[in-house]
């Protein structure tokens, strides 16, 4: 005689129940071999940075402050010190038309030449027309976005001194200072 389908049904039920009572439980395993596992790969982990790559990264960076405080002893001991702001030639209002633009986009600036003695300043006067003419040359030569990158200043500065240091050979010139720097 066959089963009836309600009494399949009840039979079939408390398996399923039990079945799904199984996957919901807790692991002990995990909880038991898995968090001490992840606890002592944390610790490892620590002791190698702690010791190893930070004591490796103290030294270089030791040995690097060391080279750069040999250049410096160096440095003073080559050259006497000078005295900056002392002597300044300027040139007043250069207006250039930087590369790219067509004439649209100005530079107008004011450039400042620190020198060491007053003689030099002298100099600079009669050679004014070369003077100006390193420094327009140099910034007309940029495009705009060289000459907005204020980073990119020193740039122009090493250059202008360069320029200047093969037209006019026998004047030093400490440092160049931009007074006023305005793009339209």
């Amino acid at each position: 005689m066959p089963i009836p389908e309600e009494e399949k049904l009840e039979q079939n039920k408390p398996e399923e129940i039990k079945l799904d009572s199984k996957k919901s439980s807790f692991n002990v395993k995990i909880l038991l071999f898995g968090l001490p596992a992840f606890i002592i790969q944390l610790i490892i982990v620590y002791f190698i940075t702690a010791n190893i790559l930070v004591k490796k990264f103290q030294t270089q960076n030791n040995s690097k402050d060391n080279i750069t405080e040999v250049k410096q002893v160096d440095t003073t001991q080559k050259e006497p010190r000078v005295e900056l702001g002392r002597f300044i030639y300027s040139i007043a209002d250069v207006i250039v038309n930087p590369a790219n633009t067509d004439g649209k986009r100005l530079l107008l600036t004011n450039v400042g030449f620190d020198v060491q003695q007053e003689e030099m300043i002298e100099k600079l006067k009669k050679r004014e027309a070369l003077v100006k003419d390193a420094i327009i040359s140099t910034l007309s030569s940029k495009n705009i976005a060289e000459l907005n990158n204020t980073t990119y200043r020193d740039t122009l500065k090493n250059e202008i001194s360069g320029r200047l240091a093969k037209l006019i050979p026998d004047i030093k010139i400490n440092r160049i200072y931009f007074s006023k720097y305005i793009i339209q």
